[in-house]
């Protein structure tokens, strides 16, 4: 089958997140399968998509791999498939996928662009736990639960030198939450593109920062929109690779907006 790796949330190549694809003839394989190529392509996750009968809720049925465990929710790897999906000519229009989050659908627009709409995490005030500023490397203002479909802590820090400067202890991390935690703030000046900037560090799921997270800005959009007075926003991930996403929040959904590019394909024989 052909195996596909394809940068997410970003319009050139070596830059966003990369994820790679594969598009099965059938059902799902064995799970032990399913982790063991995820581990091979060794990438934040590794998506597998089956076409399904017609006339159903969801066109194809998804599933997103880590090197080491099954996610609930990836935004990036639904990017990278909608955009393998609609390039090969698999599937015109929006598709509609089924996963552990519910059906997902992906719409492509101009120029490539790709709108996700996934559910918005519910943002849930908590108390700082003790000993995360140290791990982080600095203080956070406020602390978020984002609920069990992110598993994240959201913390917003001072300002986005102090995000862009954290070199945090990522095992001091894990105790703090089910994934990560991510790390925001407002932008220090919006006339460059951006009106917040994050950072996300996945510990717990072998992923020590994420370049790009599309899950976590299900909780970033609301955060923002409520912080800024505005909808539709978009962030920066400020990771090594960096990328840009276009949020737009409504209501109990999340609309997440991006591009993505295929660098890489070939044909996998195990």
């Amino acid at each position: 089958m052909r195996i596909r790796i394809v940068d997410a949330f970003t319009d050139r190549p070596f830059a966003g997140n990369p994820a790679g694809v594969l598009l099965l003839d059938d059902v799902f394989p064995g799970d032990q399968w399913l982790q063991n190529v995820a581990l091979e392509v060794n990438h934040a996750e590794t998506a597998f998509a089956h076409r399904l009968p017609e006339g159903g809720e969801a066109d194809w049925a998804l599933r997103w791999f880590t090197p080491v465990a099954e996610v609930a929710m990836c935004g990036h790897a639904t990017l990278a498939t909608a955009h393998v999906l609609h390039t090969t000519g698999a599937h015109e229009g929006p598709v509609r996928f089924a996963t552990r989050s519910g059906v997902l659908v992906a719409t492509p627009g101009a120029d490539g662009w790709i709108t996700m709409d996934f559910p918005t995490a519910p943002l849930t005030p908590v108390a700082v736990p003790e000993g995360l500023a140290k791990a982080l490397g600095a203080e956070p203002v406020v602390a978020y639960d984002t609920g069990p479909q992110v598993g994240d802590l959201l913390v917003e820090l001072a300002d986005e030198r102090t995000v862009l400067g954290l070199a945090p202890d990522h095992k001091g991390l894990m105790a703090h939450s089910s994934r990560g935690v991510i790390a925001t703030a407002r932008a220090d000046d919006p006339s460059h593109g951006h009106d917040f900037v994050s950072r996300c560090f996945f510990p717990n799921v072998g992923i020590d920062e994420d370049p790009v997270t599309g899950s976590a800005h299900t909780a970033l959009a609301p955060h923002w929109a409520a912080r800024l007075g505005r909808d539709d926003l978009t962030g920066l991930q400020a990771s090594r690779r960096s990328g840009l996403v276009r949020t737009g929040l409504r209501g109990d959904r999340t609309l997440l907006t991006g591009r993505a590019v295929t660098v890489i394909e070939g044909e996998l024989l195990a």
